[in-house]
C-alpha cells in the first residue's frame, strides 16, 4: 500500500508546488487546479538534460566518469527527450542556436567537474522518489536528485541547479526546498541528514547547510501554514496573483490581472491524491 492509501491524507505538496504558491497563489492555482498547458523553455529544457546527464553518469564505472564521458551522454540523452517530448524540437529556430544551447550544457558538465570528483562518489540513491505523511495528514513528495550515505551512516542531500547562485536574499527561497526533502526523509527515517547541498552550475558555486531538529520542525510549520493558506484559497475561491521579477518568464500573463487579463472560473478541481509517483516537469530543474 501507499503512504496515501495507509491513512488519511488531507493533500499533497512538492517543493515546486510549494514554491509557486509562495511565488504566486494564482500561479498554483494556472498549474494545479486549472492544469494549463506551459510552453517549455530552452532553460528549463536543458536543466532536465543535464540532471539526466548526470544521473547516468554514476552508472559508468568511477574511472570512467570523465568530462568527455560526460559530454558524450548528452547527445543521446537529448535524443530520448526529444522521443519522450517530440515539441522540445520547436525550442529552436535551427541547428546553429540549438548548437549554443548544447554548447551551454556542455559548459555546465564542465563545471561540474571543478565542483567535486565523480570518481570518488558512489551515491546511495539518485533520482529518489520521496514522499512522507505529517501528523496532520499532509503529504509531502518530491524528487531528489542524488542521496549520498557516508561509511559512518550520515546523509547528504544533494541538488543540483542549472541557474547561478541567488543572492543573499533569496538563498533563503533556495534552501526551503532542501529543507522540505529534509523534513521528508527525517519523517520516513527518523534521522536529521547531516548536510544540505546545492550546486549550482550557472556559476560554480555550491551552497551548504547543516540542518537540526529545530530547523526541520520550522520548517513542517511553515509547509502547513501553506497548505492552510492554500485550502482557504479553496474555499474561498481568490487566488491572488502577486507581482515579481518572475513574472517576466511566466507564460501566464495574458490572463492575469495584474496584466490586464482576465483569469477564467475556477474549475471545481482539487489538487489531485494520485497513487503514483507524480511525473517531473522541466520546470521542477532549474
Amino acid at each position: 500500500m501507499t503512504l496515501a492509501e495507509e491513512r488519511a491524507i488531507i493533500g499533497a505538496l512538492s517543493p515546486s508546488r510549494a514554491g509557486d504558491f509562495m511565488t504566486c497563489p494564482l500561479l498554483y492555482r494556472f498549474r494545479v487546479i486549472d492544469q494549463l498547458p506551459e510552453r517549455p523553455s530552452p532553460a528549463a529544457v536543458r536543466g532536465t538534460l543535464v540532471h539526466a546527464v548526470l544521473e547516468r553518469l554514476y552508472d559508468l564505472p568511477a574511472e570512467g566518469r570523465t568530462v568527455a564521458a560526460a559530454q558524450g551522454l548528452l547527445e543521446p540523452q537529448w535524443e530520448r527527450l526529444l522521443a519522450a517530448e517530440p515539441e522540445y524540437a520547436g525550442l529552436f529556430e535551427g541547428d546553429e542556436e540549438r548548437d549554443a544551447w548544447l554548447a551551454q550544457a556542455k559548459g555546465m558538465l564542465e563545471r561540474y567537474f571543478t565542483l567535486e570528483d565523480p570518481q570518488r562518489l558512489e551515491p546511495a540513491e539518485r533520482e529518489m522518489y520521496v514522499e512522507a505523511v505529517l501528523d496532520s495528514g499532509l503529504l509531502l513528495r518530491g524528487y531528489i536528485d542524488r542521496l549520498d550515505v557516508a561509511p559512518t551512516g550520515e546523509v547528504r542531500v544533494v541538488d543540483y541547479k542549472t541557474g547561478s547562485a541567488p543572492g543573499r536574499d533569496f538563498e533563503a527561497k533556495a534552501l526551503f526546498q532542501m529543507k522540505f526533502y529534509a523534513l521528508a526523509l527525517w519523517r520516513l527515517k527518523g534521522e536529521v541528514p547531516r548536510m544540505l547541498q546545492l550546486m549550482y552550475l550557472g556559476n560554480g558555486e555550491i551552497i551548504r547547510y547543516v540542518p537540526d531538529e529545530a530547523d526541520l520542525r520550522a520548517t513542517e510549520r511553515k509547509v502547513e501554514a501553506l497548505w492552510a493558506a492554500i485550502e482557504r484559497a479553496l474555499r474561498t475561491r481568490e487566488w491572488r496573483a502577486r507581482r515579481s521579477r518572475l513574472c517576466d518568464w511566466c507564460d501566464h500573463q495574458a490572463r492575469c490581472p495584474e496584466f490586464g487579463g482576465t483569469p477564467p472560473p475556477v474549475p471545481d478541481r482539487q489538487p489531485g491524491l494520485s497513487s503514483r509517483a507524480p511525473r517531473r516537469a522541466a520546470t521542477d530543474e532549474l
